[in-house]
């Protein structure tokens, strides 16, 4: 219980304090259940769903090194995934942080159901992940443990006594904590090389155990000067001393398209016969398809990878093409600001008007999962990245949140830039988008405060 400095001079108003909190304490221990209620379904704008036909055609298409076989990985995706209760949320997440994983295996997020507004959480709930189950409770009450009604009135004091010391210390420490992270994120370096890989999706697969030939060492080494020298703003990269056929990337989604101020993870394996053939790129979508060329299976689809046709230099040129010339045709080619148009043929089947509208409400559809992207990276950041996710969301959460207020108040997704809106002009937006992102903006913020941008309490909806 909080008690307000200037009340600390009153004895009669503390006295009073005591007893109403000795009096609530008694109900909470009489409670038998807790009801929660959800902000609002997030299934409305899911790229899986009936109003998505983005498929990539695989049959004819993909070169041998198509990482098909990956496609299992994932269990049914469902599309829901934060309750707007935080308490409620700020268990499951718990829970989640505590799944013990094998080695090696993407932690999946648990999609699930957003209960009814007003109706009652289940106080016991199985939460699907890779790996197995995960048992919850739906109210952290349940499971505290009962306080002594001799021993209330004595903790309740003892708190009041040192309520003021206990802030000022916490503020202090709360300042220190928001320098060091923006230093740490402003000190991170775009290349770097690390050890552990234990977490790297291909950690089982290349040169694990073995020694690699000499003439394919240096060829990757001679790839690491390329990267650690023409690394452009908004890709980062760690490659491993140990198992040097591993890379990871991180790219930030660019301004001006559906998936700005997102971070994207890219896992990729360079063969033993490299540089005959590009390398294997898996993409942590945390089971979600934001991308016609991005799949839910991890699956990167780029002519530059040969897993799609092109032309001359848009294949893969051995001795001429750079793992550089991939994470840039990543950035550059696949978000974009219109992927809708990434999908072959629809750049001249749907024309005009009718085009730009079926872009828009894609682009709609890719924002929300964009979203849900950020809090999946938020809560399992990829190994070697955690400062790099922690402060990129405390410096964007203000701008990330400004631009889901704009798009909710009909900016056209992709115009908003830094919190504001560019182009000036509102064309409107379905009234289903501005409900999916009403259901989760909450769960954002609870997720960019816990990281210390506490601005973002502003953007809560009631």
């Amino acid at each position: 219980m909080d008690v307000e400095i200037g009340e600390l001079a009153s004895l009669d108003s503390v006295s009073k304090k005591l007893k109403q909190s000795e009096e609530a304490m008694d109900d909470m221990e009489n409670s038998t259940s807790v009801a929660g209620s959800a902000s609002g379904s997030l299934n409305s704008h899911n790229l899986n769903g009936s109003r998505s036909d983005m498929s990539c055609e695989e049959d004819d298409n993909d070169g041998e090194d198509a990482t098909d076989d990956d496609c299992d990985i994932y269990g049914d995706d469902g599309d829901n995934y934060m309750y707007g209760d935080d308490d409620v949320y700020s268990s499951l997440q718990e829970q989640f942080d505590n799944v013990d994983l094998p080695t090696g295996v993407e932690a999946s997020v648990s999609w699930l159901s957003d209960p009814t507004p007003g109706s009652n959480i289940s106080t016991h709930e199985s939460v699907p992940v890779e790996g197995g189950m995960v048992s919850h409770s739906a109210s952290a009450a349940a499971h505290a443990p009962s306080i002594p009604a001799c021993c209330k009135t004595e903790a309740i004091a003892s708190s009041s006594s040192s309520v003021f010391a206990e802030s000022s210390c916490n503020e202090k420490g709360k300042e220190e904590s928001k320098v060091e992270i923006m230093k740490k994120y402003l000190d991170f370096k775009r290349f770097d090389v690390v050890d552990d890989c234990s977490d790297h999706h291909y950690n089982r697969t290349g040169f694990e155990g073995q020694q690699p030939p000499k003439e394919w060492s240096k060829k990757i080494q001679d790839e690491w000067k390329i990267l650690e020298k023409n690394l452009p703003e908004m890709i980062y990269v760690r490659v491993y001393e140990s198992r040097m056929d591993l890379l990871r990337a991180v790219i930030v989604g660019p301004q001006g398209t559906p998936y700005h101020d997102g971070l994207f993870v890219f896992d990729v394996l360079f063969p033993p016969t490299y540089p005959d053939i590009p390398p294997m790129v898996y993409y942590y979508s945390g089971g979600l398809r934001l991308n016609p060329n991005l799949y839910e299976c991890g699956k990167v689809c780029l002519s530059l990878l040969n897993t799609w046709t092109g032309k001359g230099n848009e294949n893969w040129v051995p001795n001429s093409s750079t793992m550089l010339q991939v994470l840039v045709s990543i950035q550059a080619i696949i978000l974009n600001a219109k992927p809708f148009f990434n999908e072959p043929g629809f750049e001249s089947t749907y024309l005009g008007a009718e085009g730009e509208k079926k872009s828009r409400s894609y682009n709609e559809d890719v924002f929300v999962s964009s979203l849900k992207t950020m809090v999946y990276i938020l809560r399992r950041p990829p190994k070697h990245f955690d400062d790099l996710v922690t402060g990129h969301f405390h410096s964007h959460a203000h701008d990330i949140l400004s631009a889901c207020r704009a798009y909710m108040g009909g900016a056209v997704v992709g115009s908003v830039v830094k919190g504001k809106i560019q182009d000036g002009s509102k064309k409107g937006t379905s009234s289903e988008f501005a409900a999916s992102i009403r259901g989760m903006i909450n769960g954002l913020v609870s997720s960019f405060t816990k990281i210390g941008a506490e601005d973002s309490e502003q953007f809560r909806c009631s």
